[in-house]
């Protein structure tokens, strides 16, 4: 269809909506060129683009209710159509587009989860007016106008533009190139490489912070003339063009003198030109009068000599629009001008602009715009009285608040995570300002009083000079770039840029007076070894530390915890540094001093956690309304879940309200080789929403794709919904028999047979085992162990395996910071003597490996030593390797462990995963059966292997996972399938679980346990676990303990429990379950006072109905309320608002629910 066809027909139409709406989507598909919906199905999933798509709503008190989608694309758009017959400019039509953008959103919230959320929301007023809102990262996020709320609403004339066109066919056939993330990314990829290439041609002559600043400014320049802030001069940007003529064999004349033409005048005529640009003047340079910068930025520009092959890189870089690049550029070069060994130590990773978004929107964005809707709620019901200088009042405070609100990034690096809160904080402030304009305001006025979200409300705290002067450079590009964007080409208020000093340059969770370098008693410095450096031993010519690389002791001089400015929100992504590493990474001196300012936070801590631990105690005590953190996913572990524990059991209490506790991390092959979890806390003890990753694969962009699914409740220290596992308590049954294996410090212990051999007569070296001897195959290696033994009597009895350490282990160790493995270095690093007394007198232990694909237990003969990368068990009765193979102790496992390394491969913690697990009360009979089926799968798991010796643990499991799921077979699993006989292994643990599950009386578990698969899903298992565990801790506090080996636990006692009959009650056992849910009613158990104000009055309705499950009727939802006056008498607008917006729903019975 022609344009001019389509826009005659249109012009004039009257009619209903529901007359016309879809002859006007048809013509429009027919003008775009694209095609149109097709026919309906019953079915919904047969419906991927269609008018009127039914949606089902999902009541909370159970009940369900029909919608229609006007118009529906799977994966596009949901189009919402009215035909509004108020004038097109007046403030009815205003609202009733509002409303159909609330009733948009309500429908996307209620899509199958399988669908997705569609990025594009298309509001029409047919034959008049389409407006675009866009959420390009289809995960929940709150859809706002696009490109900008400037330009977001298409009037029907809007559509004789080529460009509108265009726009909206992208909408229907490739919504996702319109992604300005998307397309701004790749712009930055393709400068990226050649700033680097600028950087390092420059850093081989000067020191790389001074290259740093000099290029920002260059950068800078470029990003001015590109958004008009420098003139265009021969139809070049001036900054370019200048650049251009130092390449001129014959100069043009635009510098000073005639000479501008020549390389050797790049530094004073680039230096003529910002000294300018600081002081706003005109510049002799490019001969031009220039608005004033000021700023740091221009303050001191020093401008480095180049030569012509490194202008013309420079020329290559002005070559892009740097209008539209993302801001995040300058961290890219930041991260290229930093060393990789540096990067990597310091836990520098670059962050994906969808992970920051992910993490952004949550913590800061979504608060701040449920605010906004309860004002833009309350301005809506003014308005509709008459009343639009009040409306417009209440919205002028919330703008005033939104401008004041303030955002700290502790460990900020290049400005990432406050550039794109500052984007979004743009953008909402744009929805604001158009409702302003529609009450007779203008953002101009408000820009020139200082009243518009800017730099200075965006802190940050960052140690690296060079990323925190790029920071507050990032933050500047972004706010000029959202100024151009919705002001077109006039100038911001001078000066354009400030120095607001809201980037610090200093350590964020450490504060001392002075560092000094330490020394000994008689002056000389202390040193230690740079933990890097190697060389190779004399004598085997094994790499040993290099005892020449030293780097100085530093000592910190009255170490306090740092402090932090006064912010409303704290987001950002602090450096990645594990406990194990911090000495190495940071020094002693300064982790010494961290720990010794911040005593309530564990010593085996991660680095992250100071920077947790502190976000959660300003935000508990009201200092700040929310933080969120990205972390490794070793935040579920033991040391660095205490924090968590600490701050949601305070008084008063911490709550997460959003989490993600695993997610692949993109940036692997430079370095950052983990998996994250990301986590938002605020006050209260409020249920929060969780969201777990069902699907990863392929890039987007920066990041890896992921799919995310969701679930609301109170999110646990383990990042859980459901069971509270890491909340059981430890039980004293089980204490006493769980270690980690040898630690050796020193991989001179570790000898073959032959080398053994040689060391004779010696009868300490046992075999020795790890995880891989396990999983894999055994390596056949032994191990020297000389505990028990003091230094000479090691060297006396033993002198070949003496020297063989002595020359082998002693190097190494002498290095080594702890004193006492410095001092004792003929012996283990780690001798476990704590365990060694539970395994004499036994034949036989029980190990698992500790972090491994698939949850596996086996019996090691007591001769054998272990690794500490196993988890060992002191029992020897086959009774508790059957419970501990089962998929019950297996879900508990998963549950109650963590999650290590890029394979997120499950960590079996001995605190929480056997300490606190409830064994079953067996009876005789059940005891038998268990043992006897755990010593078969013992040994034909070990038959098979001996058999077979390529044949692994893991390559068993990995097939019988396989014939579980359904999965096809390959040639290569159906070989081990074969030689490990894996049938009778799956046969075996199905019997396992059957008997171990009888044993708790549970066996009408087993259908749901065999049906989720074999470690997945088991809600109602563990909270049957769960309940059974806090069943036997009140047992214990009476002093009734069910000891698993009460010969060593508790000798001197009468054993009150070993699974005796009659000694337990399994009936009272199997009756556990989980607890009745309290019934729902419709009256909270307090009434709350009435707010005084319009907003308040919103957002205190929507969260009432929002806490009920059941759905409330007018007088209900007063009841809930205390006041005096007639505030009453509003609660039906305030309700029928709420209803027009989608925020909530009224039933046919007149009674109300929250749009969830």
């Amino acid at each position: 269809m022609h344009i001019d066809t389509f826009l005659t027909r249109w012009r004039n139409a009257g009619g209903s909506e529901r007359a016309n709406y879809q002859l006007f989507i048809a013509d429009l598909c027919e003008l775009l060129e694209v095609d149109k919906p097709q026919p309906a199905n019953e079915d919904t999933r047969d419906n991927p683009y269609v008018f009127e798509r039914r949606v089902v709503f999902h009541h909370g008190d159970g009940s369900t209710s029909n919608g229609f989608i006007d118009c529906y694309k799977r994966g596009t758009f949901i189009g919402e159509a009215k035909k509004i017959r108020a004038g097109a400019e007046t403030r009815k039509f205003d609202d009733a587009l509002l409303r159909a953008r609330g009733q948009a959103e309500n429908y996307a919230r209620h899509l199958p989860a399988d669908e997705g959320r569609p990025p594009f929301l298309v509001v029409l007023d047919v034959g008049h007016v389409i407006e675009l809102y866009a959420e390009f990262t289809c995960t929940g996020g709150s859809y706002t106008p696009f490109p900008d709320p400037r330009s977001h609403r298409i009037k029907l004339d809007d559509l004789a533009k080529p460009e509108i066109r265009a726009r909206l066919k992208a909408v229907w056939t490739d919504p996702h190139s319109l992604d300005p993330a998307r397309r701004t990314a790749r712009a930055t990829r393709q400068i990226a490489i050649r700033l680097a290439r600028v950087a390092q041609s420059l850093e081989g002559q000067y020191a790389p912070e001074r290259v740093a600043a000099f290029l920002s400014r260059c950068l800078f320049s470029m990003f001015a003339e590109d958004v008009g802030l420098l003139p265009k001069i021969d139809n070049d940007g001036a900054f370019t063009g200048l650049l251009k003529s130092f390449l001129l064999s014959s100069p043009p004349g635009r510098g000073a003198g005639g000479e501008g033409g020549a390389v050797q005048q790049f530094v004073p005529l680039v230096a003529e030109l910002w000294t300018a640009m600081d002081e706003g003047r005109f510049s002799v340079a490019i001969r031009a009068n220039l608005p004033r910068f000021n700023g740091k930025l221009f303050k001191n520009p020093e401008v480095l000599p180049v030569d012509r092959k490194q202008i013309e890189l420079l020329l290559e870089a002005a070559k892009a629009d740097w209008a539209e690049v993302e801001p995040a550029i300058f961290g890219t070069l930041l991260e290229s001008a930093l060393n990789p060994l540096e990067r990597h130590d310091l836990g520098a990773h670059y962050t994906p602009r969808a992970y920051v978004d992910r993490l952004v929107l949550p913590t800061v964005i979504e608060p701040l715009r449920t605010a906004w809707h309860d004002t833009q709620a309350a301005a809506l019901l003014l308005a509709n009285e008459g009343k639009l200088k009040d409306a417009a009042d209440i919205v002028r405070a919330w703008h005033h608040k939104l401008c004041t609100t303030r955002v700290l990034d502790p460990a900020c690096g290049s400005g990432n995570f406050l550039y794109v809160t500052l984007e979004h904080m743009k953008r909402l402030e744009g929805e604001v300002l158009d409702t302003l304009a529609q009450l007779g305001d203008t953002q101009q006025r408000l820009e020139v009083e200082g009243l518009t979200v800017d730099p200075h409300q965006f802190l940050g705290l960052e140690i690296n000079p060079r990323a925190a002067a790029i920071a507050e450079m990032v933050l500047w590009i972004g706010y000029l770039q959202w100024h151009f964007r919705t002001q077109g080409s006039g100038l911001p208020p001078s000066p354009i840029l400030r120095d607001f000093k809201n980037i610090e340059c200093r350590d964020a969770v450490l504060a001392c007076d002075r560092i000094d370098f330490a020394t000994a008693p008689n002056g000389q410095p202390l040193t230690r070894w740079d933990g890097r450096s190697t060389k190779p031993h004399p004598v085997t010519g094994e790499q040993v530390p290099d005892e020449a690389a030293q780097t100085s002791r530093e000592r910190y001089l009255n170490p306090r915890q740092a402090e932090w400015p006064a912010a409303d929100y704290i987001v950002g992504n602090p450096p990645f540094i594990g406990a194990a590493s911090m000495r190495q990474a940071l020094g002693d001196g300064y982790t010494e001093s961290l720990r010794a300012a911040w005593p309530e936070v564990p010593e085996s801590a991660d680095f992250v956690m100071f920077w947790w631990h502190h976000a959660a105690g300003l935000t508990r005590h009201g200092q700040a309304k929310r933080f969120g953190f990205i972390t490794t996913n070793s935040l579920k572990q033991t040391f660095n879940r205490r924090v968590l524990e600490h701050h949601l059991n305070a008084q008063p209490p911490l709550a997460l309200a959003w989490a993600i506790p695993d997610h692949p991390w993109v940036d692997a092959a430079s370095g950052a080789a983990v998996r994250i979890a990301m986590t938002v806390g605020h006050t209260g003890n409020v249920p929060g929403l969780l969201q777990t990753v069902v699907e990863e694969g392929g890039a987007e962009s920066d990041a890896v794709h992921v799919e995310l699914a969701e679930k609301t409740g109170r999110i646990h220290a383990d990042l859980s919904i459901g069971a509270d596992v890491v909340g059981a308590n430890a039980l004293r049954s089980n204490e006493g028999l769980t270690s980690r294996g040898l630690m050796l410090f020193g991989a001179g212990f570790i000898v073959t047979p032959e080398e053994a051999a040689t060391l004779q007569p010696c009868d300490r070296i046992r075999p020795y085992r790890n995880g891989r001897d396990l999983t894999d195959k055994p390596r056949g290696v032994l191990v020297i162990d000389f505990f028990g033994l003091s230094v000479e009597e090691a060297r006396s009895r033993y002198p070949a395996a003496y020297q063989w350490v002595l020359e082998r282990v002693k190097p190494e160790r002498d290095q080594n910071r702890d004193k006492q493995i410095k001092s004792n270095w003929w012996l283990h690093g780690r001798t476990r003597s704590e365990w060694r007394p539970a395994l004499i007198g036994q034949p036989r232990y029980i190990a698992t490996v500790e972090t491994a694909k698939h949850r596996a237990f086996q019996f090691l003969d007591a001769s054998i030593a272990p690794d500490n990368k196993l988890v060992c068990i002191a029992l020897a009765d086959a009774f508790h390797l059957g419970v501990l193979s089962s998929q019950i102790h297996g879900t508990w496992a998963l549950a109650a462990g963590s999650r290590l390394g890029v394979g997120n491969d499950p960590v079996y913690v001995k605190t929480t995963c056997f300490e606190k697990f409830p064994f079953p009360a067996a009876s005789p009979d059940q005891q038998t059966r268990i043992a006897t089926l755990a010593e078969q799968l013992d040994a034909h798991r070990k038959r098979q292997q001996a058999a077979h010796p390529a044949l692994t643990l893991t390559g068993m499991y990995n097939v019988l996972a396989k014939l579980r799921s359904g999965e096809t077979l390959s040639a290569k699993d159906k070989t081990l399938h074969e030689t490990g006989l894996v049938a009778i292994l799956r046969q075996l643990h199905d019997e396992l679980d059957a008997a171990v599950l009888a044993a708790y009386g549970w066996s009408d578990l087993l259908p749901s346990l065999r049906n989720a698969g074999r470690g997945a899903g088991g809600e109602g298992l563990l909270e049957r676990l769960v309940a059974l565990n806090a069943e036997r801790a009140r047992e214990e506090a009476t002093g009734h303990i069910r000891w698993l080996r009460p010969d060593f636990q508790n000798p001197s006692a009468i054993p009150q429990g070993d699974f005796v009959p009659g000694a337990v009650n399994p009936e009272k056992q199997a009756k556990i379950d989980l607890p009745e849910a309290a019934v729902a009613t419709a009256k909270p158990a307090a009434k709350r006072p009435w707010p005084s104000t319009l907003p308040e009055q919103v957002a205190a309705i929507a969260q009432t109905l929002a806490d009920s499950p059941l759905s409330l009727s007018e007088p209900e939802i007063a009841e809930c309320f205390t006041g005096k006056g007639a505030w009453k008498k509003r609660l039906p607008q305030l309700l029928e608002t709420l209803v027009a917006l989608g925020r909530a729903r009224m039933s046919d019975n007149g009674r109300y629910g929250a749009s969830r």
